[in-house]
């Protein structure tokens, strides 16, 4: 997709800054992606090396968070882009190319256990800085932001269900447990969507994108982001083996995790309450934000789930909703 008509006000911001910022008054721009906020990356080609173009639009996506956490990062060894000119008040950030694919493009059956490897490696890296006492901590308030996330645009908004009594409290039985085992766990610093399409396969990498809402969270909440993914889905064994994997190896390195029988429940709940979170996150890019294609991974989540909840007794009252009310209802949005 080319830059835009120039007429478009922002588009003939961006470009004229981008040719400001690399000297070359005849450099082009072409988006190089989008995420799920307001930002958007643009790919500058000219007389000098391919760059990206970082645009955040600062009445829409403050660019000062990501770059505060872009330097924790980077001084703590992780990799990350690097950034070659900014102008902060507009919004537009001047970074390296790191190429075109993402992991999660590149990844196959065959270099799966390679790719793990690697992120598992970057993410004990992550997880080990030394972070500010003011870093956000995920706690009871974010935990019930994110509950809240479901209910509100995926039960209601999405699969237009009031849930009766019944099914209230047992929604809340379950996000009550769920929460509460997110809270008990070791906290280390946590990435909030360590996943493949967020990394970036490039020497001393897998390079780290996506990275502003760092906090202090739950242990097992980045190993379980990446390895049941919200676009990428593994035999349940073959994750089994790469959690096995992570939990050996953060052990060695002295990270805070629980025996290894605790730490693999503490990792499947918390995927549990990623995977409902990120589907009302999903049906609100899509009814509020005009970005339809994200709900089509909603099935993936439901197998998680599947996958599951059925295992622990304790998350019982999910999977009689689970049974009873929202797969019906899911069924008959999709059919």
């Amino acid at each position: 997709m080319s830059e835009p008509a120039l007429h478009e006000p922002r588009a003939a911001q961006r470009l004229a800054w981008a040719r400001t910022a690399l000297g070359d008054a005849g450099a082009t721009l072409e988006r190089a992606s989008t995420d799920a906020g307001f930002r958007s990356y643009w790919r500058a080609s000219g007389d000098a090396p391919s760059r990206i173009v970082m645009d955040s639009p600062p009445d829409k996506e403050d660019v000062r968070p990501w770059l505060r956490v872009r330097d924790l990062l980077d001084d703590g060894g992780v990799r990350v882009p690097q950034v070659l000119a900014r102008d902060v008040d507009a919004g537009f950030l001047l970074l390296e190319d790191l190429g075109g694919p993402t992991v999660a493009q590149a990844i196959t059956d065959a270099n799966a256990d390679a790719h793990m490897q690697a992120a598992i490696a970057q993410l004990m890296r992550l997880q080990s800085l030394a972070l500010p006492a003011d870093v956000p901590v995920f706690g009871e308030a974010l935990l019930q932001r994110d509950a809240g996330l479901f209910e509100e645009w995926f039960l209601r908004r999405h699969l237009g269900i009031e849930l009766d009594c019944g099914d209230a409290e047992r929604l809340e039985l379950a996000q009550r447990r769920l929460m509460d085992n997110a809270l008990a766990q070791p906290r280390v610093p946590t990435h909030r969507d360590y996943m493949p399409r967020n990394l970036m396969p490039v020497d001393g990498g897998p390079a780290v994108l996506d990275f502003q809402d760092l906090v202090l969270g739950p242990v097992a909440y980045d190993p379980v982001s990446l390895l049941r993914d919200a676009f990428l889905s593994w035999p349940e064994a073959r994750v089994e083996g790469w959690l096995r994997d992570y939990h050996a190896r953060a052990a060695a390195a002295g990270l805070p995790v629980p025996a290894l029988d605790m730490f693999l429940r503490d990792a499947d709940w918390c995927g549990v309450q990623r995977h409902l979170k990120i589907l009302g996150i999903f049906a609100r890019l899509h009814h509020r934000d005009g970005k339809p294609r994200y709900l089509a991974d909603a099935p993936r989540f439901l197998a998680y789930l599947d996958a599951v909840v059925p295992k622990y007794r304790a998350l019982d009252p999910l999977r009689e909703l689970l049974e009873r009310t929202i797969k019906p209802a899911f069924a008959k949005v999709t059919a």
